[in-house]
């Protein structure tokens, strides 16, 4: 088996969540996730017509951005 020398990234509990509990969760404002999300800050992912914030994939970024040690 190959090792590798990236992070060890959890895996959340929850993969997606609601604008609304990521804002609970977060301190930011349901309209600043909004915006958050048009801008492309954080990732989204499309379930019907629900918008949901991709918690999964925003911890992976988070832990391997250059500023992580």
């Amino acid at each position: 088996m190959e090792t590798s020398n990236s992070p060890h990234v959890p895996a959340p509990q929850v993969p997606v969540m609601t604008v609304e509990r990521f804002s609970e969760l977060s301190g930011l404002t349901p309209d600043t996730v909004r915006g958050q999300l048009n801008q492309g800050n954080l990732p989204l992912i499309k379930v019907g017509r629900r918008r949901l914030v991709n918690v999964a994939l925003f911890t992976a970024e988070c832990l391997q951005s250059e500023d992580w040690h």
